[in-house]
């Protein structure tokens, strides 16, 4: 039996009895949705679709705007089975659309297999991912909608679509969604041989010395995040994910030995205590680094799946340019830094392989990411966001659809080809408008 709940008009938590979130992840954005369904059987989702006027998806509330948001009822499908189902001579597992990373992770990797990827976070939905184009780090690895194989979804009118790469015509344009089309109810998802990884940090590594090896800086790794808050000659952190060759994995000194010689990467010294990406914060919470080699479900992600990350506190926002435009986007940011920096906990720069799906911020090109997290000063954020975004217009930047942007529809268009394809896919699928929200009003549709 599936079970609704009233939205409590007070509280932001989730309380006894199944009362619905009313806030996200941050704090930042009260929903203004009266109810929550939450089924437990796909029978139950296509029910409460096919009944409703207006609904949306929600996942783990780790979106920063109302994209989740809906002006009529929300359906979570945290109930739902993960039914997670892995098929070893495919390679791929199939996961209901609101099973967790972290969980995916462990039970993968239980199995001898593995994502190719993971989000800084493991704690978000795979289907709210996906949606949003939400992404982990690597010159050669996509963001995590990327290895989608097949989307099971329930459309307006509560019938079941199934979309499969290579034959299905919109599976492209599907993919990276937006919860426009309808309910992602399962996804199956590429996967690998289990694999090991060791991660390294370096710390102080000169501007100079980065942005004049930039390609080579990113590529020595198989992930590299560099962590900056845009003030000074330095970049704060170098955070290197990086596979480790062979069934039996050497200790961490044979590895540093082998993979870092001078205990130095592009003028950074090697951090000789885990480091949080935050100064001065604990890194109990993030994963295990100092070279020490480990599972890929336990590097991969900055942070453990054990420990939930504190709501409240930040807000996000985050840019993608073509990778030949990094260095010269970044020389604009850090004009910036009288601006940015008194409203930045840190910011982090990421790499992302191009794809081919429609509304991915990756789409057609090798991408470079800055991603801001925010003081919770929200107005005085969304000031500067504007000012950001034109510094940035050169270089066509896209911004991640589920954090803090401020350009709409008309701005957003011209930064994708397929932005109408998608437009028309959508307008099918969903032509009573039932899933769509202002949100997607002010920023896709543009009415």
């Amino acid at each position: 039996m599936r079970t609704v709940s009233e939205l409590p008009g007070l509280s932001g938590g989730t309380g006894a009895g199944g009362s619905a979130p009313e806030l996200n992840w941050a704090g930042n954005y009260r929903y203004t949705a009266a109810s929550i369904h939450r089924p437990r059987t796909l029978e139950e989702v296509q029910e409460v679709v096919a009944g409703a006027s207006k609904i949306r998806a929600l996942g783990s509330r780790h979106s920063f705007n109302a994209i989740a948001d809906s002006p009529g009822s929300l359906v979570s499908l945290e109930d739902l089975d993960p039914g997670i189902r892995i098929d070893a001579a495919a390679r791929t597992v199939t996961v209901s659309g609101g099973t967790r990373y972290g969980t995916l992770a462990e039970r993968l990797e239980s199995a001898g297999f593995a994502l190719p990827n993971l989000a800084s976070l493991p704690h978000i939905s795979v289907a709210g991912a996906i949606a949003t184009a939400t992404h982990g780090s690597g010159d050669a690895n996509g963001n995590l909608a990327t290895s989608v194989a097949a989307l099971e979804i329930v459309a307006a009118d509560g019938t079941v679509h199934r979309l499969n790469r290579g034959s299905s015509p919109d599976f492209d344009g599907a993919v990276v969604g937006l919860g426009a089309l309808g309910v992602v109810t399962k996804v199956t998802l590429d996967i690998e041989p289990t694999f090991t990884v060791r991660q390294d940090v370096f710390e102080a590594l000169p501007w100079e010395t980065v942005l004049g090896n930039f390609d080579a800086a990113t590529s020595s790794a198989y992930s590299v995040s560099l962590f900056t808050d845009w003030s000074g000659d330095a970049v704060a952190q170098a955070w290197l994910k990086s596979r480790v060759s062979g069934a039996a994995a050497p200790g961490p000194a044979a590895l540093a030995g082998e993979a870092f010689a001078a205990g130095t990467f592009f003028g950074g010294t090697r951090a000789g205590v885990a480091r949080h990406p935050l100064p001065g914060v604990s890194a109990e919470n993030c994963t295990e680094q100092l070279g020490f080699p480990g599972p890929w479900s336990e590097r991969l992600a900055h942070f453990r799946m054990a420990f939930t990350p504190s709501s409240g506190e930040e807000l996000q926002s985050e840019f993608f340019v073509r990778r030949e435009h990094a260095v010269d986007a970044i020389g604009e940011l850090r004009t910036l830094s009288d601006r940015i920096t008194p409203l930045l906990l840190v910011s982090e720069i990421r790499t992302v392989a191009a794809d081919k799906l429609w509304l991915s911020t990756a789409y057609g090109q090798d991408s470079v990411g800055f991603h801001f997290t925010w003081k919770q000063r929200q107005d005085e954020v969304e000031k500067v966001l504007p000012v950001m975004e034109e510094a940035l217009a050169p270089f066509n930047a896209r911004p991640h659809w589920g954090k803090l942007f401020h350009a709409g529809a008309d701005a957003v268009a011209g930064l994708y080809p397929r932005f109408s394809d998608f437009k028309d896919l959508a307008g099918r699928m969903d032509p009573e408008h039932k899933f769509r929200n202002e949100f997607l009003a002010r920023k896709v549709f543009g009415n």
